[in-house]
């Protein structure tokens, strides 16, 4: 029975990441994010099986159907990505599914929406190294929002609550070391977008699995960094990489296993 669920839930996050590729590609443009996808390269419309979140990808050996131009890995992987946080964030609440439907759909409308964006945030941060304020607004708003509703082990209350104090300070606390990072440096190893972004991964996760959401992230973009250093000649020391990716990794991570590092 689960994991027949975690599959239907799986496909869902295939197809929200079908349009999440959507939303990264013509975010601060003028297209809205309705009416047909073409190909980047002819224009071609593309047909419904050409839009088959993933198997589309594989079915067209990863090149446009008409032109033949090459499909950036971009859109499989985040597919595959949402695919991947709509099912474990059923499996981390699969006890309240079993026990009530809506306090399951309350929390996983809300945990899916917010890391969905999250993963947005990071996506475009990788592609034009930059947070769009908007994302950040979007994303603290929503984390605000989740302070009067969970209580510090994300279960969802039957009533709006004051959330106590060190919850309000968790999203300040865990963007604190990111801007004086940003000030000091005057931006040069640390962007303000990532201090904007923690504050609602402070708030969301709360202080001590963020902390160690951060520290993973700290450790993978130090992995990374040596590997890119080491076996890539387009990055040299003074290289910018975005660290949204790291993060976004990390804080998710620390939330669906609940670490607590320290």
């Amino acid at each position: 029975m689960i994991p027949i669920i975690t599959f239907i839930f799986f496909l869902l996050g295939l197809i929200i990441g079908s349009f999440l590729n959507v939303v990264i590609l013509r975010l601060n443009t003028k297209k809205s994010f309705g009416g047909r996808s073409a190909c980047m390269a002819c224009k071609n419309t593309l047909a419904w099986f050409e839009l088959i979140p993933l198997f589309s990808y594989v079915g067209l050996s990863g090149r446009c159907r008409n032109c033949k131009t090459k499909i950036s890995i971009q859109y499989p992987l985040v597919e595959l990505t949402v695919g991947i946080i709509f099912a474990a964030l059923f499996l981390k609440f699969q006890d309240i599914f079993f026990l009530s439907a809506y306090a399951f759909a309350a929390m996983y409308a809300y945990y899916t929406l917010f890391f969905s964006l999250l993963l947005v945030a990071a996506v475009y941060d990788l592609k034009y190294k930059i947070i769009p304020d908007s994302l950040s607004i979007t994303l603290g708003i929503i984390s605000f929002v989740g302070l009067f509703l969970f209580n510090s082990s994300s279960i969802l209350l039957p009533y709006w609550h004051m959330p106590s104090l060190l919850q309000f300070l968790a999203g300040p606390i865990i963007a604190a070391p990111f801007a004086l990072l940003w000030l000091v440096s005057r931006g040069r190893w640390m962007g303000l977008g990532d201090a904007k972004l923690a504050t609602s991964l402070g708030w969301v996760a709360g202080l001590y699995t963020a902390i160690s959401g951060v520290v993973i992230a700290f450790w993978a973009g130090a992995i990374v960094g040596v590997f890119l250093l080491m076996f890539s000649g387009k990055y040299k020391m003074k290289s910018e990489i975005p660290f949204a990716p790291y993060l976004a990794f990390g804080v998710f991570l620390a939330f669906l296993l609940e670490l607590h590092i320290f």
